[in-house]
């Protein structure tokens, strides 16, 4: 059995300028793998969450997530936030439990 084409969909927040995230980018096959390159190049956590990619692939471009989703993004921007923090702190600090496994 083949394995599922891929797909991507990329978010945006920038509380100061919009209320809610926004889907800036969204595609399926060679076009999520572009989005998927993009975000590594740049150092953007990806997290895979295929049940969410495909209710945001339902959004036009540039629209905020319906309020429906806010709890699931909402997990997601924590989860950024936290692999940031991580990406910040030097391992050493972390302790034995938080390094590499």
């Amino acid at each position: 059995m083949a394995a599922p084409r891929p797909r991507a969909a990329a978010l945006e927040f920038d509380p100061a300028r919009h209320t809610a995230p926004r889907l800036v980018a969204k595609g399926d096959g060679l076009v999520a793998e572009r989005i998927l390159a993009i975000a590594r190049e740049h150092g953007i956590p990806i997290r895979e969450d295929r049940a969410l990619v495909d209710l945001l692939a339902r959004l036009d471009l540039n629209e905020q997530i319906p309020q429906e989703l806010f709890g699931l993004v909402a997990e997601i921007i924590a989860w950024v936030y936290r692999m940031q923090a991580l990406a910040a702190t030097p391992v050493a600090a972390r302790g034995p439990a938080a390094g590499p496994r």
